[in-house]
Parts: structure tokens; C-alpha cells; sequence
């Protein structure tokens, strides 16, 4: 039985708690929660406790307390900010990640001590695909020789707001918000743009993907198309998803991964 422990506990993280109680993950034991509010946590912790399942599982205040229970992977859908802050410290400890804030890693330094460490350690970080796919057609045509990646990506104007580039004209009239690379949109939009860095990871790297943001009035969820080129290869990845749910079952399918002699 595997050791599983969750830090950032908001809606994506209650569908992998749903999922484990719904017998999805029968190779996993949930034994710790965290967030920056303690409540998430606890709610979470007390959906376990309050279940038929034979193991309890803690609420915990910080990094450290939630490592102390060494559990064997730690899932992460909290923030860039909250994988920094997770990433050596867990990965030291033993225990694996599997995450959703994937922007992190377009700071190349950041990526490169997190895999030095986690190689010392015996230890991984699973990147979940999100709200995206295709992440063995990036990779496989990455391997084959030069090619070009583009992502663009559409959003409601609500989900920009607090961003620089939001002004209240985008709520009737939609236009194009930010072109540029992944290490530039995720700088932008810490939060928003994690699956540009991801495609990018999987494929030419942040500096030479292009991307765009679109804002399209009265939009409501997200679309994004990948399309990558090279002189053998012409691959798109189109995905719409109403809701950001797909990312907290992207996750169960990471984990389902992990421990199946089938692997997808």
C-alpha cells in the first residue's frame, strides 16, 4: 500500500480524495493533508476519517509536519510558489510529487537542482498533463530531430482578472492578450498558463515554444491547441474543457499510472 499525502487541498485535490473514496485508487492510503488554510486541510483529512476506510488520516500545518508521516508520494495542486517551497525538501525526504504546478519549472535553475536531487534521492516528480494531452507526441517528436511548437490558448476575460494584462474592455471585446514564449507567460500569469510550461518541458523548452493568450468575451472555460511540426511530424493537440476538473482527474490517472503494470 502506497503512502499518499496532499499539499494545496482545494477543489482539484478534493477529486483525488473523491476518487480514493470512491475506490479508484485502492493502492493508496491518504495519511496527510495541507494548505495554506488549515480548514481545506481539515475538511479533506475528515472526509478520510469520517469513511469506512481502516487508516486515519492527519491535517497538517506545514511542509515539515506533512513529510514527517514520509509518505511515499506527495500530490501538489497548490501554486509555482507551493512547489518551490515542496519540491527539495520532499524529494530529499524520499517521497515523490506528483504535480499540477508545473510553471515552476521555467526556472531553469529550479528544474535542474530539483532533478539532481531527486536523482540523489531515489526519488520522482510526475508532471500531470492538466487541462492538456499529448505529452508522448511532444516528447516523440521532440526526439526525432529539429522541430517548432506553438501554444495558443483561449480564456474568458474573468479568469484574467487580476492579471496586468486585464482592463474591463475585455469583457466586450475579445482580442489577443500576450504573445510570447512559456517563460514569459508564466512570469505573466503565475497561475494561469502552468500547461504552456509543461508543453514546453515535453518538448523544444520554455524560451522557444510560442505562445499566445486569447480573450474571448463571454467565453466560459478554456481551450487550448498544440501543434507541433517537424519535418516528418505534423501533430495538434486541440483540447476545450469547461471546467478545471480535468486537471484533478489528470492526476488520479497519473497515480493510477504509477502502480499499473499497464502504463498509458
Amino acid at each position: 500500500m502506497k503512502k499518499l499525502a496532499i499539499a494545496g487541498c482545494g477543489d482539484l485535490a478534493e477529486i483525488v480524495v473523491d476518487a480514493l473514496l470512491d475506490g479508484l485508487l485502492p493502492e493508496y492510503q491518504l495519511i496527510g493533508t495541507m494548505s495554506r488554510s488549515i480548514h481545506k486541510a481539515e475538511y479533506l483529512a475528515q472526509k478520510i476519517n469520517d469513511s469506512q476506510l481502516s487508516y486515519t488520516c492527519s491535517s497538517c500545518h506545514s511542509v515539515d509536519e506533512l513529510l514527517a508521516l514520509q509518505p511515499d508520494y506527495v500530490v501538489e495542486s497548490s501554486s509555482p510558489e507551493g512547489m518551490r517551497e515542496l519540491a527539495l525538501p520532499a524529494l530529499k525526504n524520499g517521497s515523490s510529487i506528483v504535480t499540477l504546478s508545473i510553471g515552476a519549472f521555467a526556472d531553469a535553475s529550479f528544474y535542474d537542482e530539483v532533478c539532481k536531487v531527486a536523482r540523489e534521492n531515489h526519488s520522482r516528480v510526475y508532471l500531470a498533463s492538466g487541462a492538456i494531452g499529448g505529452f508522448d507526441v511532444m516528447r516523440t517528436a521532440s526526439l526525432m530531430g529539429p522541430c517548432t511548437v506553438t501554444f495558443d490558448t483561449e480564456k474568458s476575460p474573468n479568469s484574467l482578472k487580476g492579471t496586468p494584462v486585464y482592463d474591463e474592455s475585455l469583457q466586450e471585446q475579445g482580442r489577443k492578450v500576450f504573445e510570447g514564449n512559456a517563460k514569459e507567460a508564466i512570469n505573466l500569469f503565475p497561475t494561469k498558463v502552468n500547461v504552456s510550461v509543461a508543453a514546453a518541458l515535453a518538448s523544444v523548452g520554455t524560451e522557444k515554444i510560442k505562445v499566445s493568450v486569447t480573450s474571448t468575451a463571454d467565453y466560459v472555460g478554456d481551450k487550448h491547441r498544440i501543434e507541433v511540426n517537424n519535418d516528418q511530424v505534423q501533430a495538434v493537440i486541440d483540447v476545450y474543457s469547461k471546467t478545471p476538473q480535468i486537471a484533478g482527474w489528470s492526476v488520479v490517472n497519473t497515480l493510477r499510472n504509477i502502480v499499473s503494470p499497464i502504463v498509458f
